[in-house]
């Protein structure tokens, strides 16, 4: 299908198909396929009700009455199941979950997912154009759909860290130009949208010119800031804090990307729904980053809709915020219903409790049966993916504080996520500082050609007492080497490790390397499988507890990915220093008094 006037939706145009269906839906004709015995959930009415469903190629050309036709090339008995159209992963990045596109397919779709939404901005932080175009490469043949955006924030704070690339307003125009881009992802830079900062303005303007979405990125927006971003043309949220935050994003009138990455708040989010009565159209789910042993275990989007309904949310609600409304969001009439007419994206769950995926069809195909894959994706060449860690090894000179003097007054980076700045003294000996008791190391080093490659190093509070040390390639949004730790040995262990294997994470201890998960595409990706890439994943999350004490919801191991995230409110270690996106402050070294 690479002929673009045959690209979806316009696919279901096809005069020869409606013909078709039209001449199955009065009988004069048999269905490809027909589904019966089922029970649909209605996505419109809220009903559970019985009918059949006979396909025609990739359309839907009837839903009829229980046992009103047999007359079908292929029958499945949906008998026991509960019918839905198939789920759509409003926001999410496949490179968080550590495998290739193919791999994530075979994942997700005998979960019942059948379209995803895409930001690869992962890739187009390490490689630039190059990494996107292999993003949609690499999932045009694929059964699951794929709607890949233009990444919006490359890097995500410009001036306060480097990137492996920049993504201008020129380069956002040359990515939305191509029919398979469904719109401008994720704006993360707040506060270069609200100031009317020119790079920004231009990249969200180019969005609105283009006619497709501007999706986005509002946390700890509210009143004058937050109608700023809106009047910019940015459309939707997925970083919601609160209930109360929820609320308030709705009433606004954002587009609501529901996220299941933080089980803490769902029940808040739960609160808000019930205390409306009902499910309102702007609100859909996403995933946004799910962890690779995450993604095995416990599922992709499926996940998100059950904890959902084990919150207390109707089990109708939450499926029509991954179906209807999300198609509505993505102006896709041709997705999110059981209907005539609509595309034959159907998933049979067993209960809608569980929602384990009976059998999943896709485009009027059957492409999972009792949670396996049906197909076998063919990877992509990965080979443009390799090599991208351009650093040599580190000493541990590296990771020590240069000042003079016997003692000076430092900044510090405090509490995890929600960060603010902070002041304390620290010792200097043989013309380094001595880290505080209470401070956690951080280094960043620019890890892609571009700029020197020495970290930078800042100091932590509120991270709890290491021991030992964690290095990462995955280190949102510029994907630097990160390195935490509690003593320069094992940070430089760590490092060199994760250098030598072209990328990845490793937890080093007592001088040892304890776990260590090799990422060789980006660094961020392995052509493993996700089985394999999950358990080695869980080894290195066991290994980080005898590292580090974690107290969950914020002090966790999940927010050692995040903690360089500049475009966030707050101070954030990056390659250049400690970067302050509100205050617009950049510390090169943590020093301020000697």
């Amino acid at each position: 299908m690479n002929d673009p006037s045959l690209r979806e939706p316009v696919d279901l145009n096809i005069p020869e198909l409606r013909a078709r269906a039209v001449a199955s839906a009065r009988g004069d004709a048999p269905f490809d396929l027909l589904i019966t015995g089922g029970k649909i959930v209605d996505m419109v009415t809220g009903q559970v009700r019985d009918a059949d469903i006979g396909i025609v190629g990739p359309l839907i050309a009837s839903v009829h009455a229980s046992g009103t036709r047999q007359d079908a090339t292929e029958t499945i008995d949906a008998s026991g199941t509960f019918v839905s159209p198939g789920l759509i992963d409003m926001h999410m990045h496949i490179e968080s979950s550590m495998i290739t596109p193919a791999a994530y397919a075979e994942a997700v779709m005998p979960r019942g997912v059948t379209t995803i939404v895409w930001d690869p901005h992962e890739l187009g932080n390490v490689h630039g154009l190059a990494g996107v175009r292999w993003a949609i490469d690499a999932t045009r043949s694929l059964p699951l759909r794929v709607i890949p955006l233009a990444p919006s924030c490359v890097p995500s704070a410009p001036g306060l860290e480097l990137a492996g690339a920049d993504f201008d307003a020129s380069k956002i125009e040359e990515i939305l130009s191509r029919p398979e881009i469904g719109g401008v992802a994720e704006v993360m830079n707040m506060r270069g949208v609200i100031d009317g900062d020119p790079r920004m303005t231009a990249i969200v303007n180019a969005g609105l010119a283009s006619g497709k979405p501007v999706f986005g990125h509002a946390r700890g927006l509210e009143g004058a800031d937050l109608n700023a971003f809106m009047a910019a043309g940015v459309t939707s949220d997925h970083e919601l804090t609160s209930g109360t935050d929820l609320l308030s994003k709705l009433s606004a009138g954002l587009t609501i990307e529901l996220r299941g990455s933080h089980d803490h708040l769902l029940t808040q989010f739960v609160e808000v729904i019930n205390g409306l009565g009902h499910m309102p159209q702007t609100v859909t789910l996403c995933t946004d980053d799910v962890f690779p042993d995450e993604l095995f275990f416990d599922g992709g989007l499926d996940d998100v809709v059950r904890r959902l309904v084990r919150d207390g949310l109707k089990a109708e609600w939450a499926l029509r915020a991954a179906t209807l409304n999300a198609a509505m969001r993505l102006q896709r009439p041709d997705l999110g219903l059981i209907a005539a007419g609509r595309r034959a994206d159907i998933v049979l769950f067993e209960d809608l409790r569980d929602f384990k995926a009976h059998k999943v069809i896709a485009n009027g195909k059957v492409v999972a049966r009792g949670g396996e894959a049906t197909f076998s994706a063919v990877p992509l060449d990965a080979t443009p993916l390799r090599h991208s860690v351009k650093l040599s090894a580190f000493s541990e000179d590296d990771f020590r504080v240069p000042a003079a003097g016997g003692q000076v007054r430092i900044a510090t980076i405090d509490r995890p996520r929600f960060t603010q700045w902070g002041e304390m003294d620290a010792k200097v000996e043989d013309g380094f500082i001595t880290p505080p008791d209470d401070a956690t190391m951080i280094a960043v080093a620019h890890r892609h050609g571009l700029a020197d490659g020495r970290p930078r190093v800042g100091f932590l509070r509120g991270w709890g007492e290491w021991r030992g040390a964690f290095c990462t390639t995955v280190s949102h949004d510029s994907h630097n080497l990160t390195v935490f730790g509690g003593n320069v040995r094992d940070m430089t262990l760590a490092a060199n490790a994760v250098i030598a294997a072209g990328g990845g994470m490793a937890v080093a201890s007592n001088g040892w390397i304890e776990a260590i998960l090799p990422l060789p595409l980006s660094g961020l990706i392995t052509e493993a499988s996700l089985r394999d890439t999950a358990l080695a994943f869980r080894a290195l999350r066991k290994a980080m507890e005898k590292v580090v004490d974690w107290k969950p919801p914020y002090l966790v191991f999940k927010a050692c990915f995040g903690a360089t995230l500049a475009c966030n409110i707050g101070p954030h270690q990056t390659d250049l220093g400690i970067a302050d996106v509100a205050a617009g402050r950049l510390l090169a070294s943590p020093v301020i008094h000697e």
